[in-house]
């Protein structure tokens, strides 16, 4: 994120094809200290010469608009290296496996409760000021998931195993269990390996979940859980789990 001239303010660009969203978005962000609007656009390609132009720290951005759709412009920033976080507002849900792809500070639906709003852009402080200290990296640390008639924010930390289930996957977290719409494969590319270790082709989990390795005199090999339980360890993936063991 492009450091703000003033301390406590992010210079914001709003991106909507639609003059009363942009209307409503003027609003609410008037009523948040943190923000200050810098301009507006309302299309893709307008979207792009101004934040070449005016060097904003977020993006409040809409995901569907003529000549460049909101993808299309965060892809585009990525490319030029810029780092300005991007908040997806939206009306459609279906897109946020795309978005976490590309390292979106959140994504926001619509109608916009200023509430939620004001989530999102503490949310965009936290992420600049990882950025400024070199805390944040390259492994994803939340993930998006549509879930009813809602968007479900899932901490990478409290995820505990993760099945692939065709091309979905679901997470396991403590108490509940989520379906997304993944490749396994794609998803491990994007976790700590420090944190996670494939053991099986459908099975990725947290290191610190696994107590022990076990060989059940059959020509398997099991990984045992902390509190109780066993997954089966696939050929392929059974000389990385050793090598985590020492073995």
């Amino acid at each position: 994120m492009n450091r703000p001239a003033e301390p406590d303010t992010l210079r914001t660009l709003i991106v909507d094809d639609e003059p009363l969203a942009v209307e409503r978005m003027q609003v609410i962000c008037a009523g948040i200290d943190s923000l200050r609007v810098v301009g507006t656009a309302s299309d893709g390609a307008a979207a792009l010469r101004l934040v070449k132009a005016l060097q904003p720290d977020l993006v409040l951005l809409d995901m569907t608009m003529p000549e460049a759709d909101g993808l299309t412009v965060a892809r585009e920033l990525a490319r030029m290296g810029r780092r300005t976080a991007v908040i997806f507002v939206t009306a459609h849900e279906e897109f946020a496996v795309e978005a976490f792809d590309l390292e979106a500070v959140d994504y926001v639906l619509k109608p916009v409760r200023a509430e939620r709003l004001v989530r999102a852009v503490e949310r965009a402080w936290e992420r600049g000021s990882r950025a400024g200290t070199g805390a944040s990296g390259r492994w994803l640390e939340e993930i998006w998931i549509p879930h009813r008639a809602e968007l479900i924010r899932v901490a990478v930390a409290d995820v505990q195993q993760i099945d692939a289930e065709r091309d979905y996957v679901r997470l396991h977290l403590a108490d509940r269990t989520y379906l997304m719409l993944q490749t396994i494969a794609g998803l491990e590319e994007k976790l700590d390996p420090a944190d996670f270790i494939r053991i099986h082709r459908s099975t990725i989990v947290r290191r610190d979940r696994i107590s022990g390795l076990r060989h059940d005199g059959l020509g398997t090999w099991v990984a045992e859980l902390i509190g109780g339980g066993t997954l089966r360890i696939g050929r392929t993936y059974l000389p990385r789990v050793k090598a985590m063991a020492g073995r």
